[in-house]
């Protein structure tokens, strides 16, 4: 059984609307524009290319990251990984081919199926819609959260607001830094 790891920039609010700059958020690009950069607390986003071995994205994160990420240096790794994308809409003729092998799961189901498969690691970047039902759904694993420490109010959340039973998670790594970002890795226990 592969390993379901989502990873976010979330607020300590719980937001994650657009943390690098996407437009129609009037927040947006509150990673950069509020906090000093520090570059020991993004070790993290490394060493998650380093160790997945997929990639998993929602329609609109795919459309945003497909445009930028596969000629940008930072995010080498993640050009030869193979990707997946969860939609109901998305057709093959609207995956970019510059950006390695795509493939297009058309439910939480066949999720579910590429879990059971061999192999390591499969990151989900981004995806405010696809990270709540997949939380939702009992499929995530372990959760990369890099708490900023900013209240934000409005905007996307990671974890949605769906009346569901407890679900306890084991904090395996931490590190508050001098910004005031904090590194939180959490399995979920089953």
């Amino acid at each position: 059984m592969r390993t379901l790891i989502s990873t976010a920039f979330v607020s300590l609010d719980g937001v994650m609307e657009a943390p690098g700059g996407e437009p129609g958020y009037r927040n947006s690009g509150w990673t950069f524009k509020e906090v000093d950069f520090l570059p020991e607390a993004f070790e993290i986003k490394s060493r998650e290319q380093d160790e997945a071995t997929a990639m998993l994205l929602g329609r609109v994160s795919y459309q945003a990251f497909s445009a930028v990420w596969p000629s940008m240096a930072d995010f080498a790794g993640y050009k030869v990984m193979p990707k997946y994308v969860v939609s109901t809409t998305l057709t093959e003729d609207d995956l970019v081919t510059d950006w390695g092998d795509t493939t297009i799961l058309r439910s939480l189901d066949d999720v579910a199926a590429l879990k059971r498969t061999e192999g390591g690691p499969i990151i989900v970047h981004g995806s405010a819609s696809l990270n709540q039902a997949l939380s939702d759904a009992g499929l995530i694993d372990r959760y990369h959260l890099l708490v900023f420490p900013l209240l934000l109010g409005a905007g996307k959340r990671l974890f949605s607001a769906t009346d569901k039973d407890t679900q306890k998670l084991k904090l395996v790594e931490h590190e508050a830094y001098a910004n005031g970002l904090q590194k939180n890795v959490f399995d979920v226990v089953r």
